[in-house]
């Protein structure tokens, strides 16, 4: 399948050749970027140097670098680091009618200084044999006594989590979050710690009934080649909360062009690249995210998770309430 898109995306996507290299910076796991990358090079001529590491740790290396930052393109997880970004000032507007035709206005900063690439859904996953999703409805009901010591979710040092319960702010009264904050702590059945997959093999394991976590971890163990994480993963389900209301949330990938790139026009080129119907579908089949754009066939892992109404929070207001959030998150004793 990985062949098959990238002799596709070389086959029906050609861009004009400017200058013949671009320096990217890349929270994306070598694994879940490079392919499309090589294709990219493929497709125009342009080489790619990617620099892979921790997403906080690229934005301090670019902001210490300054204006001698090798960097042209920042491609990165979640919203609140691009806007991390763009705050500090390491952002420039890029330069595309393709890309603000593609992606929707809520999925990218008004100025221009960042834009989704993929979108990644954050729902409640439960024990199959031990919860009726009839039970669930929506996240503000989870505070609901019923869940006492039955929820698994990462700490509020994650990034997916503060967005999350910034998305939450940009929806209701500060008080009513403030409130669900409580609610959730009260309800773990155990300290927060781990990553996503921790959280979907606790759920597994009995160590609770509950997790949040993003689709696309559940949809990689599922299709992994380890068989333990299979296991782990056909004993939980996911439930699509907030239907009748904002929908459920998600986040996203994305890219910004760099303060100080020194390759422009290629830096929009690979943003461009990365938005065609070819690109967004390799995202999809391979790494399990969702397309930023209509029309693009998703896995069939996904496809089984079945459709949902998606929340549609301005992430720029998501970004901008990032600080907050954490803030609120701690207060309520979420650690």
């Amino acid at each position: 399948m990985k062949k098959f898109i990238a002799m596709a995306l070389v086959a029906v996507f050609s861009l004009p050749i400017f200058a013949d290299e671009i320096n990217v910076y890349s929270a994306r796991k070598e694994a879940l970027i490079k392919p499309a990358l090589d294709s990219f090079t493929q497709a125009t001529g342009i080489k790619v140097k990617l620099i892979t590491g921790n997403a906080d740790a690229l934005i301090s290396r670019m902001k210490s670098e300054g204006q001698f930052s090798p960097a042209d393109v920042l491609i990165t997880t979640d919203v609140g680091r691009l806007e991390r970004a763009k705050l500090l000032g390491l952002t420039q507007a890029y330069d595309s009618e393709l890309a603000n035709s593609v992606v929707p206005a809520h999925l990218r900063d008004e100025n221009n200084q960042w834009l989704a690439l993929t979108l990644r859904a954050r729902p409640i996953m439960y024990a199959a044999d031990r919860v009726n999703p009839s039970e669930l409805s929506t996240m503000m009901n989870l505070t609901d006594s019923k869940w006492k010591s039955r929820i698994c979710i990462r700490s509020s040092n994650n990034i997916y989590n503060q967005s999350m319960t910034a998305a939450m702010l940009a929806i209701y009264p500060k008080s009513d979050v403030e409130e669900w904050a409580r609610g959730m702590v009260a309800n773990f059945a155990r300290p927060p710690k781990g990553g996503d997959r921790d959280q979907i093999k606790a759920v597994a394991a009995g160590q609770c009934d509950l997790a949040i976590a993003n689709t696309y971890y559940l949809a990689g163990m599922l299709d992994s080649q380890d068989a333990e994480q299979v296991k782990a993963a056909e004993k939980v389900k996911v439930f699509w909360p907030d239907q009748q209301a904002s929908g459920t949330h998600i986040n996203i990938s994305g890219a910004a062009i760099a303060k100080h790139a020194k390759n422009v026009n290629n830096a929009n080129a690979l943003i461009e690249f990365m938005l065609t119907q070819k690109s967004q579908q390799w995202y999809a089949q391979v790494n399990h995210e969702y397309p930023v754009r209509d029309g693009v066939e998703l896995s069939q892992t996904l496809t089984e998770m079945g459709q949902f109404k998606k929340q549609k929070v301005k992430l720029s207001d998501v970004g901008a309430n990032n600080d907050e959030a954490l803030k609120l998150m701690d207060k309520a004793g979420w650690r």
